[in-house]
């Protein structure tokens, strides 16, 4: 790794938010391709950051700082992404279903899968189920991430996972929730695709939807 690449990386984990966009027009200005600053410094920096995070040497503080450092980078680098045509790694509609107002662990991981190279249409808090539902439809997602911090929010979660399949989209997008008081068990018996306890193993379990969603075949 170069060292102004190792630069964006380092300044990604300490959240240094004007070292990460400086480091980043020093990278751009060398000629580095913004395919490699993406993925050589930032999401390399994310995974960093999600694995500390695993092991206890990181807080949900630090991811935050962390995270935010990364967004102010891709909102230089962006353009210049698009530009030459990288590629995301698929598109998430995320938000926090009907009657739950609590953003932040839905923030957070919608700051790391986008750090990870997703594009992400947040549709904020206390969401209704048709608002998720057109959402699939418009932005033609291929993952659903629902949140919910309240026991009694939760059930919002059923409700919009049928929505969809009535809505006929079952089949062309996956879902994925999470939430203090959901579970493993309760993804299962509602239908969906995966679940993840924290915003750091969210990436892992996208990535892993994603894959199925690729070498799975259409029914006939």
């Amino acid at each position: 790794m170069s060292t102004v690449l190792e630069n964006i990386f380092n300044a990604i984990l300490d959240g240094a938010q004007h070292q990460v966009t400086s480091e980043i027009e020093t990278a751009l200005n060398a000629g580095i391709d913004p395919a490699s600053i993406l993925n050589k410094g930032m999401i390399a920096a994310m995974a960093e950051v999600g694995r500390r995070f695993e092991i206890g040497d990181f807080f949900v503080p630090e991811m935050l700082i962390s995270a935010r450092a990364m967004q102010a980078g891709l909102a230089v680098l962006r353009p210049r992404l698009e530009q030459s045509g990288v590629k995301t790694h698929g598109k998430v509609v995320i938000g926090t279903v009907k009657g739950d107002l609590h953003d932040i662990g839905k923030n957070l991981v919608s700051m790391m899968l986008e750090g990870s190279g997703y594009e992400i249409k947040d549709l904020g808090t206390d969401v209704p189920v048709e608002a998720f539902v057109n959402a699939i439809r418009t932005e033609k997602a291929d993952i659903l991430a629902l949140s919910a911090l309240l026991t009694t929010t939760m059930t919002s979660m059923q409700l919009t996972i049928e929505a969809v399949q009535a809505a006929g989209l079952r089949n062309q997008v996956k879902i994925m929730i999470g939430g203090a008081p959901v579970t493993e068990d309760y993804a299962r018996k509602i239908g969906a695709d995966g679940y993840s306890p924290d915003a750091s193993r969210a990436v892992g379990v996208a990535e892993s939807l994603l894959i199925h969603k690729i070498v799975e075949k259409p029914k006939l």
